[in-house]
């Protein structure tokens, strides 16, 4: 599997965005994914036509990589795994340095990396990877298929304090983080355990890296949600969201099913779903592109109003 510019005659590649067409039409690939109605292409080059070219590559690299990929239960020596914990040695994979501690359990087929630990009582469902240096504290739930990136904290303690006495007061944080099925959750990215209660992903919801989700956020099914993002807490994000690379979102807020947050958007109201949201504040996509077309006219608009003041103060007609 290689990119269309890199493709040998031993590489399958894949044609699915017309910026790349150049390439396309040069690449040595010995084959090539291409949307349905695609004729053209380099000579001695196969063509291979589907709806959607970019899946169609993905699943193909998924079968590949797997084949490569082999999971050899068991637990490395030098791992700790307290005594208490409940796992199936012949069922899951840990590597070295990890540590496992009291009443905590792995599901079959799950592998935890070097120097990771999971926290007491935590749950960490069946076929689940979880790669070096996560952190997944005590009580979090985590379910079936969720992979965690190097670096990935799950349950931190909120950020929560009162100000008494000249001081801010550390609020405990007694809640845990609750992970559905198919999320996976990119490196150093943070989920923040509840002041009480649950902050919850939801199924099939993919992080990317260095975000951070506030306490008690609640994400709903799908979502996608871009690096270097920040949520705060108490807020909730429904079903199918996108939320762009950089977005702030304020606490205590409520974004709709479906809707899309443009990169660099910052929320500070709640949103009503399936529209596109842009800019700071954020607000309706086209309503943000007229206002930034009104901004870049207005180095015209004042020179036309000095032209008409120095007119009426000369005594001219003020005619533009």
């Amino acid at each position: 599997m290689a990119a269309l510019d890199a493709a040998g005659p031993h590489d399958v590649s894949f044609f699915g965005n017309e910026k790349y067409h150049g390439q396309f039409l040069e690449t040595k690939a010995a084959a090539v994914i291409v949307p349905r109605g695609e004729n053209g292409g380099p000579p001695g080059t196969a063509l291979i036509a589907v709806e959607n070219p970019s899946l169609a590559f993905a699943v193909i690299v998924r079968h590949f990589a797997a084949a490569t990929r082999t999971f050899t239960p068991g637990v490395h020596p030098q791992a700790l795994v307290d005594p208490a914990a409940v796992i199936d040695p012949e069922k899951v994979r840990v590597h070295a340095g990890a540590v496992i501690m009291a009443g905590a359990s792995l599901g079959e087929g799950t592998e935890i990396g070097p120097n990771s630990v999971i926290g007491e009582y935590a749950v960490v469902g069946r076929d689940c990877h979880v790669m070096s240096n996560v952190s997944i504290r005590e009580r979090c739930v985590l379910g079936d298929r969720v992979t965690l990136q190097p670096g990935v904290v799950i349950g931190s303690d909120g950020y929560g304090y009162e100000f008494s006495g000249g001081r801010h007061v550390k609020i405990d944080q007694v809640g845990i983080v609750e992970i559905g099925d198919d999320v996976e959750v990119g490196a150093n990215s943070t989920i923040d355990r509840a002041r009480f209660g649950k902050t919850v992903i939801g199924e099939g919801t993919k992080i990317d890296n260095l975000v951070q989700i506030g306490h008690n956020v609640v994400i709903g099914k799908h979502c996608l949600i871009v690096a270097l993002v920040g949520i705060a807490g108490s807020t909730r994000i429904g079903n199918y969201v996108t939320v762009a690379g950089q977005v702030g979102i304020g606490g205590h807020l409520t974004i709709g099913d479906q809707c899309t947050l443009t990169a660099r958007a910052g929320v500070t109201t709640n949103l009503p779903g399936g529209e596109v949201y842009s800019g700071h504040p954020a607000k309706p996509f086209r309503e943000e592109m007229k206002l930034r077309a009104n901004v870049r006219r207005l180095p015209k608009f004042i020179a036309r109003v000095k032209t008409l003041e120095a007119a009426l103060q000369a005594g001219q007609p003020a005619v533009d």
